[in-house]
């Protein structure tokens, strides 16, 4: 139980801009390794506090909209806009980028461009929205759920991806972590999985819990495809995106059918 507490601890330092204790990382080398096995459960954690939130707003019958905006606003303080920036990234270097080479470099430049601009405005407006719908429609049981549910997939997506490409620049930071080991990343989906399954036992719903998480993975495999076809393989901003789209992409389609 030790070892998984500092994993989770761990994996939360890396996977948001919040202060973790270093007697976590006493003898942690910084590589990756098995640590991927729980980014699912780090995802839980950093979410918790958004998904209370969420689900306390509508139990007191708050304004849908407020409601998503609040919660988006609190999970942006916990994460600290981590993946956000890696989303905005992509968007720039695959939208205006036509070599690899070309891509690589406008992902590293810090400035924001149109594309980015606009990928975050969709991202956070299409997450808003369906929170909103969501808030209408569902429990603040069912909202909690589907909020962590959503959090959990997309993390565990980010590992997926991860292992799945190789690293598109040297020297990075995704690079510098290693590959996640596929066992670990095996580890993690089952986990997700297994735990989506509990949550819709407790109450969330089934049929649009099953096409949220089928939409959670589509996305993951297409921008995966396009992440190898543009540059060759992965890079911290990458990950960051595919944790934003499957999100996005679990909420919407939770928010579709529910």
């Amino acid at each position: 139980m030790r070892d998984l507490i500092g994993d989770i601890a761990r994996a939360t330092a890396f996977l948001s801009r919040l202060p973790v204790p270093e007697r976590f990382f006493a003898g942690y080398d910084g590589r990756m390794g098995g640590l991927a096995g729980v980014f699912a459960l780090s995802g839980l954690v950093l979410s918790l506090p958004a998904g209370l939130l969420l689900a306390l707003l509508a139990a007191c019958d708050a304004s849908p909209m407020l409601a998503a905006f609040l919660t988006l606003a609190a999970q942006t303080m916990v994460t600290g806009a981590l993946h956000e920036d890696g989303l905005a990234d992509c968007a720039d270097g695959f939208g205006g980028g036509r070599s690899r080479e070309r891509i690589l470099e406008i992902m590293k430049d810090s400035r924001i461009g149109a594309y980015g601009v606009i990928g975050l405005i969709l991202v956070f407006g299409l997450r808003a929205t369906a929170l909103a719908a969501l808030v209408e429609t569902q429990t603040p049981l069912a909202l909690l759920l589907g909020f962590l549910g959503a959090a959990m997939i997309s993390r565990a997506a980010m590992g997926w991806h991860w292992q799945r490409l190789p690293s598109a620049r040297t020297g990075g930071v995704a690079d510098s972590a290693g590959q996640p080991a596929a066992q670990a990343v095996h580890a993690c989906l089952a986990s997700a999985a297994g735990i989506l399954i509990l949550f819709v036992l407790i109450g969330l719903p089934f049929t649009p819990a099953l096409a949220a998480l089928l939409a959670a993975m589509g996305i993951a495999v297409y921008f995966t495809g396009m992440a190898r076809r543009k540059i060759g393989g992965h890079t911290g901003d990458t990950i960051g995106a595919t944790q934003q789209l499957t999100e996005t992409g679990f909420l919407a389609a939770l928010a579709l059918l529910a």
